[in-house]
């Protein structure tokens, strides 16, 4: 299989990882320990592979930059079996990811956060005029709030600090809120910088979400969109990464794969402090029910429990969900969106993505059950 970059240049799977970094939203080059664990990934991929099929042809998905690190490796594995076919995914954001497949772009979207209900109803239209499309839910991964501090690598936080802090009421980093948590800190008399999502997006979402259920202090609604004309802005997680990164006294938000050796926040969840990690975010998950509302029951769309108090439970999470049709209009396009969708939910696509994104892989169970829904798609012709 050969991949093509956004700008319709063809690399091999040598050369896999430098093309797909010149392809996301700021060029940013994967860290050698994204490479390393890509590179392994697709190799252990190609020692045990998975159900042969004889697919060809292009599949264009595109959204959510969250799953980028998952999606090379996904890329990457899937090519050891399938030579003749083409993936391309752009990483614009789970906005506009929603937005090209429901235009038709794309065959599916991959997002952070849920189709609204004008979006459901986009997508009977846009899938054949039939029965719509659905979430099914491939990258679970903890949310990091990361922060920019010399010499402190870990801060506790409960949800009420992290909100006043985001809403501009705590601007010092020496605030008494922050150093009452963190008791023998030296925390600077510095002020705070917060950094946010330029563009619409899951992340933000997810993040925005934990903040109004978690907290008492945040004033505002769920959204894709910032709520408010505060701080510094980037558009994707690369920048906000970046800004973060490259500025003393910064706090953002972003995909916990991304925060490489950023400072993060240990959210207070009951009478502990936790820090991320794929095992605290698939205790949330796992603790979740499904959503209401949702497009019949092979829709997997589910509602995150933010509040929970259980052990070792990190609620700052996202799951982010591959969109797809339950018909669509010609088979070749069926099969390319189900073949490749099957490896991704399996084993081999779980653990590959856990390697290079420290994502949490789903359960065999919720494995079983995308494989047989993905059975079900159709098509016309």
């Amino acid at each position: 299989m050969k991949i093509a970059t956004r700008t319709g240049v063809i690399a091999t799977a040598t050369v896999l990882t430098f093309a797909l970094a010149a392809c996301s939203p700021s060029n940013e080059e994967p860290t050698a320990a994204t490479d390393a664990a890509t590179t392994t990934a697709a190799t252990d991929a190609a020692t045990e592979p998975a159900e042969a099929m004889t697919l060809s042809g292009s599949l264009n998905g595109a959204g959510a930059s969250s799953q980028e690190s998952a999606m090379e490796a996904w890329r990457a594995g899937f090519q050891q079996v399938n030579p003749d076919v083409t993936v391309n995914y752009d990483p614009v954001g789970s906005g506009g990811g929603r937005t090209q497949f429901l235009d038709g772009g794309t065959l599916f979207a991959g997002s952070d956060s849920l189709m609204d209900s004008d979006e459901y109803a986009q997508a009977v239209t846009r899938c054949d005029g039939e029965s719509g499309a659905i979430h099914l839910p491939m990258y679970i991964s903890p949310i990091a709030v990361i922060f920019n501090l010399d010499g402190i690598t870990s801060l506790n936080m409960d949800a009420d600090t992290i909100a006043q802090i985001f809403d501009g009421k705590i601007t010092e980093w020496n605030d008494p809120a922050i150093v009452s948590q963190n008791e023998g800190v030296e925390l600077p008399d510095l002020a705070i910088t917060m950094v946010h999502r330029a563009d619409e997006s899951g992340t933000t979402k997810n993040f925005t979400d934990y903040l109004e259920k978690a907290s008492t202090s945040w004033p505002y609604e769920a959204s894709g969109e910032w709520a408010n004309s505060l701080g510094e802005s980037g558009p994707g997680t690369s920048a906000v990464v970046q800004i973060v990164t490259d500025t003393q006294g910064t706090i953002g938000y972003a995909d916990a794969s991304r925060a490489g050796s950023l400072g993060s926040v240990a959210l207070k969840v009951g009478d502990e402090n936790v820090p991320f990690s794929a095992e605290a975010a698939a205790e949330v998950v796992d603790a979740s029910p499904l959503a209401e509302g949702a497009n019949g029951e092979n829709d997997l769309a589910y509602e995150l429990d933010r509040t929970t108090t259980a052990a070792g439970a990190y609620p700052l999470v996202l799951v982010s969900y591959h969109i797809l049709c339950q018909q669509y209009d010609d088979a070749a396009d069926r099969d390319l969106v189900t073949g490749f969708l099957k490896y991704v939910a399996s084993a081999d696509g779980q653990q590959i993505a856990a390697s290079a994104a420290g994502s949490s892989p789903i359960s065999a169970d919720l494995s079983s059950k995308i494989t047989s829904i993905l059975d079900t798609i159709d098509a016309t012709k």
